[in-house]
């Protein structure tokens, strides 16, 4: 009688920690360790397609193709229903529609939250990559608030002044450093000098970025160009410059360090760059490099995290046509292919043909400021190359949704067709 009671015990002991061991893994909400968001300019099904097949054909598949859930991801501003990089950008961080050039900031000026901040709240960890200039929209509506976009002096103090995040990896040495010393600041400062002087380590090399402590290290900053960085295939061997993933990798390390977990984001800023200029082969290349470091944080962060990927906005209308061979890849795509057809077109850009007339844009626009060279004076960059249906100095934003793909705890909600703030709202519930 002793040895059944005993044996009943045991079996009720082993069934509620059964079912205590299910409950938990079926309906108690687990949290993601690290959440990682990656964004970019143009990720769209048009451009991935072309990255697709210049990477290695028609058979072959990028990694952000393996990501198990997605969705199609509208981006419209507050007021314009084709957004700028600030709008789109601050909707990712925020949750909120804002207004064309405002960075993290309703329409009465008021600053709104973003996700790093929160995270900081939460006692996470918080890091931001761009592989362009730190104070460009795309990165700073992650930590500054700006009516304007354009007010880069301000949104630099505001990121040595208030910005707590724990790595920081960027270009834009010269947004921080005044005339004097070969940089843009009219008011004198010296923002790196100041952030050292507050006890951040400041690296200005891949060597020194590769050096630094991952366990010593909590605020770190490196800055490794004067401008945007380099495009990813003019990183020559040696060079003293970070790869995307290399900055990636090391982010990661560091940042995992904090047992409450952490939230890093990517922005892929380059791609952007290139449309802007009819730049197809590096719109293609940088693209193929988002994808690769999409890898790198998956090697990295383990199953335990949240990755997502997504499009920040459309810029210049690139298509890729004709009808290259299903195994065709690389520059093979690129120039006029076998019907004597330009492989890549744009619908905006400094390629436009000289004829056109200047749109006259309203001070209030979002787009750029209108070349006021002679129309004479005036040739197309690459007419027979990659020519654009209309002449603009920088190419502008298109409507077009853009993809969002992911992996990891509470990426099953993307799916169908969602709006842009619904990503901030799924790494905020993942806090």
């Amino acid at each position: 009688m002793k040895l059944r009671n005993q044996l009943l015990a045991l079996a009720c002991l082993v069934f509620f920690i059964a079912f205590g061991f299910l409950y938990f893994h079926k309906w108690v909400e687990q949290k993601p360790f690290g959440i990682i968001l990656f964004v970019s300019d143009g990720l769209t099904t048009s451009n991935i397609t072309a990255a697709r097949l210049y990477d290695g054909g028609a058979d072959h598949r990028l990694t952000l193709e393996s990501l198990p859930n997605m969705a199609i991801v509208s981006n419209h501003a507050n007021d314009f229903a084709v957004p700028d990089a600030a709008a789109a950008a601050s909707a990712l961080a925020t949750g909120v529609k804002v207004n064309n050039r405002s960075i993290a900031v309703d329409t009465n000026g008021k600053a709104i939250a973003t996700i790093l901040e929160l995270a900081r709240e939460h006692g996470r960890s918080t890091g931001l990559i761009t592989t362009g200039n730190l104070t460009d929209a795309g990165a700073a509506a992650f930590y500054a608030h700006a009516a304007n976009m354009t007010d880069v002096e301000n949104i630099a103090a505001q990121f040595a002044d208030n910005a707590k995040l724990n790595v920081v990896l960027a270009g834009g040495a010269a947004d921080f450093t005044p005339e004097s010393k070969g940089g843009l600041r009219k008011d004198g400062r010296d923002l790196l000098l100041e952030l050292r002087d507050k006890g951040r380590n400041v690296v200005r090399s891949k060597a020194e970025l590769e050096n630094a402590s991952s366990f010593l290290t909590s605020n770190l900053v490196g800055v490794f160009s004067n401008g945007n960085l380099a495009f990813s295939n003019k990183i020559e061997s040696g060079s003293q410059q970070p790869s995307l993933r290399d900055m990636v990798r090391r982010a990661i390390e560091f940042l995992q360090n904090n047992t409450s977990g952490y939230v890093l984001v990517i922005d892929s800023e380059l791609s952007g760059r290139a449309a802007e200029q009819n730049d197809g082969e590096h719109a293609i290349t940088e693209t193929i490099e988002f994808d690769r470091a999409i890898a790198e944080a998956l090697n990295y962060a383990g199953e335990k995290s949240l990755i997502i990927a997504v499009g920040r906005r459309a810029t210049g209308g690139m298509s890729l046509n004709g009808y290259p061979l299903r195994q065709d890849r690389g520059v093979g795509l690129l120039g006029t292919n076998s019907f004597g057809y330009p492989a890549i077109t744009w619908a905006t850009g400094p390629n436009g043909p000289a004829s056109n007339p200047q749109p006259t844009v309203a001070a209030s626009s979002p787009s750029p400021a209108p070349d006021t060279t002679p129309q004479a004076d005036k040739k197309p960059q690459n007419p027979k190359n990659e020519p654009t249906a209309f002449y603009a100095p920088v190419a502008i934003s298109n409507a077009d949704d853009v993809i969002a793909v992911g992996r990891g705890p509470g990426s099953q909600a993307l799916k169908g067709f969602l709006d842009n703030t619904f990503v901030f709202k799924l790494m905020k519930d993942g806090l």
